[in-house]
């Protein structure tokens, strides 16, 4: 073989080399930057739920404490503005559509829990429609509940004397309270927060549609702090069974009821489920 052949053979086996190198390198800035893509969208996919968590981690601080204003305000900020998808969540899911309002028997509500620490909880709500979470309270706890998906009735009351209601010592257990809500909501809507004796701290959801409510607990409920959850049932006062004698506008125009409290009943009952949705950075701030 000549020396310009051999040359040639070495160019063409030079170029090739060259050729390979640079797919390569072009394949792997390929993969780069799909990697980088990937991990861009799941940031700002997840970037309002992590934003919520580290504001709880700054604003609830134990029990026995109330958030101030400034700091409700800041939450409420954030949560106004989230979307199912905050937290993986789709108006095309089998769950919300249509066909799936109408649930034989007695529809139970499942549960996801998001985060859990000794200062705040973060949680998901699925209420198949005509589902019911009986009334119950939030004793000691400040709660901010966002409803994502669907409509829900809720009612929620108040003590009508908080500063004795921890003393009421009635054998039947009836207490009056005044009505702070009781209408439909339907998403996307204004979170609703509730305090210690305020706010509405009794409620009850009533799932019009299939729903989905992010709730925000600070602290969370628990046994062993004597934060247990309490149920009610709405009830006339003497021996009248009236219905409508259940809730009564007075003369300062609010309306007032009788508020009787019951073991757990049956509907109260969640099936727990696995969260699914965006992971939390727990380290991130």
């Amino acid at each position: 073989m000549t020396t310009e052949a051999v040359g040639l053979v070495e160019q063409r086996r030079s170029s090739r080399v060259e050729n390979n190198v640079d797919r390569v390198i072009k394949k792997k800035r390929c993969k780069r930057k799909e990697r980088i893509q990937v991990k861009r969208t799941v940031k700002m996919f997840s970037s309002t739920l992590q934003t919520l968590f580290d504001s709880c981690q700054q604003v609830f601080r134990g029990p026995g404490t109330v958030p101030p204003p400034s700091d409700v305000q800041r939450l409420c900020n954030i949560l106004d503005v989230m979307k199912p998808e905050d937290v993986g969540l789709s108006r095309d899911l089998q769950f919300f559509q249509p066909k799936s309002a109408v649930v034989e028997g007695n529809p139970r509500v499942a549960s996801a829990t998001i985060y859990k620490c000794h200062n705040f909880s973060l949680c998901l709500l699925f209420l198949p429609a005509t589902a019911v979470i009986p009334l119950h309270n939030h004793p000691g706890m400040t709660v901010f509940s966002k409803l994502l998906l669907g409509t829900v009735h809720i009612k929620s009351y108040d003590w009508a004397d908080p500063l004795d209601s921890d003393n009421y010592d009635s054998p039947s257990k009836v207490r009056r309270a005044r009505i702070k809500a009781n209408r439909n909501f339907t998403a996307p809507c204004d979170t609703s927060v509730l305090y210690p004796t305020s706010g509405g701290n009794i409620h009850e959801f009533i799932a019009v549609t299939p729903s989905a409510i992010l709730d925000v607990l600070g602290p969370p409920y628990s046994k062993e702090d004597d934060r247990d959850c309490s149920y009610y049932r709405e009830t006339s006062f003497g021996a009248s069974s009236n219905i409508e004698e259940f809730t009564k506008v007075e003369d300062d125009g609010h309306c007032y009821g009788w508020l009787e409290e019951i073991e757990m009943p049956q509907e109260a009952e969640m099936d727990g489920i696995p969260y699914l949705g965006p992971p939390i950075d727990e380290y991130n701030s």
